[in-house]
């Protein structure tokens, strides 16, 4: 849904009525190119980084042309990851990080000139289709973040409006199931009370400049956390009775589509039943610590491989069965220097050398057992 957006704009930024019939004009033809990138593609790879053994980004793009993926999302707006993507054709979401989120909310002229630094310097060549705000921001134990994401999401988004990169560029913040007071059976997801404040206008905001809902949902982490009383079969896409939904009448035969609609239902109550649930993150770990329930590589196949062709076949889900799902999996790559109590957990798809990291249906760029590999050849190359 399009919106007025001078509502969010100060005077000094009104146009002249010949810059906003020259605006139109730009917008009318990018619209035509955002269409063409945002309805075809349904499976989305995660490019997280905090590593010390990963391929340079120029490999990255080998790798995931070889894969045939299209679609990434990186955490940061990293300049040398950007310019190894340009003419690539692969599109990407940006992220701005949680430590900037203060910074871009007390000033348009910071959000504008990160926009400016991080996203318009690198168009069109590099197809940035979205900037992710923060992440996993409400919900979590930050409270002076929650009250900064809506001004930082509004900021950056006026940015964007004001370079005339409305039709090209999403913005949206993606959220962990934290957000939610209870998500089973989906019918009654609802949000928390204490993130109802934060979250309402926030997706008015969202409702407004026409963007989606992005929601980090993992079957795994449910599982783990109640591995007595969810069947693993629900939770791997594997052959199992389901559960029944009495009051939609609709039954899941897996839980990530009962999670995705879990997100819808807890937008419709909020007032928001139009508005798109895309997946920002999901995964299945092939290694965790001792007391993580499921963590091995045969569930991790298993659950990856299942999601895959389940994405591929551009499905919706029982309550929204004309939408298709989109997801972005996590992740490309083990991250081996992450801090904290998940830092020995693999989620990765493939290995440093570009071979898989299990089968799911990738051929990688090597075998596994090859003592060289295309992308470390590529390394040495580029010095």
């Amino acid at each position: 849904m399009d919106c007025n957006f001078f509502d969010y704009l100060p005077t000094s930024y009104m146009a002249s009525s010949f810059f906003l019939l020259l605006f139109l004009s730009f917008s009318l033809v990018c619209s035509l190119v955002s269409t063409k990138h945002s309805v075809t593609w349904t499976y989305g790879i995660n490019y997280g980084r905090i590593a010390d053994n990963l391929p340079a980004p120029e490999s990255v793009v080998t790798l995931l042309k070889a894969a045939k993926v299209n679609h990434i999302r990186i955490y940061d707006a990293d300049h040398g990851v950007l310019t190894a993507f340009n003419g690539s054709g692969i599109e990407v979401i940006v992220g701005l990080p949680n430590g900037y989120l203060k910074e871009m909310s007390t000033g348009e002229d910071r959000a504008m000139n990160w926009v400016k630094e991080n996203v318009q310097a690198f168009l069109p060549g590099t197809q940035i289709r979205g900037i992710a705000v923060g992440n996993e921001i409400l919900g979590g134990s930050d409270m002076e973040l929650w009250e900064v994401l809506l001004p930082a999401a509004r900021n950056i988004y006026g940015a964007v409006y004001r370079l005339g990169l409305k039709e090209i560029v999403q913005v949206s913040s993606p959220h962990s199931e934290a957000v939610f007071a209870n998500s089973y059976p989906p019918s009654a997801c609802i949000f928390k009370p204490d993130v109802v404040p934060f979250m309402k206008p926030l997706l008015q905001l969202f409702s407004q400049i026409g963007s989606p809902f992005y929601i980090n949902a993992y079957p795994f982490l449910a599982y783990k956390n109640d591995p007595q009383h969810i069947d693993i079969n629900y939770a791997l896409f594997k052959d199992n009775r389901g559960i029944y939904d009495a009051k939609t009448k609709l039954h899941y035969d897996n839980m990530f589509e009962a999670q995705v609609d879990a997100a819808y239902s807890a937008l419709e109550k909020a007032g928001f039943n139009k508005m798109e649930v895309i997946v920002s993150e999901t995964g299945w770990a092939s290694r965790g610590d001792p007391d993580e329930a499921g963590a091995t590589v045969k569930n991790a196949r298993t659950y990856n491989r299942h999601l895959r062709k389940r994405l591929i076949k551009k499905k919706g889900t029982p309550l929204r069965p004309k939408i298709p799902v989109r997801a972005y999996v996590f992740a490309l790559f083990n991250e081996n220097s992450k801090p904290g109590p998940t830092s020995e957990r693999n989620f990765g798809l493939f290995k440093p050398d570009g071979s898989i990291a299990y089968d799911i249906g990738f051929t990688g760029l090597v075998p596994s057992s090859h003592p060289l590999s295309l992308l470390r050849i590529l390394q040495l190359r580029d010095g």
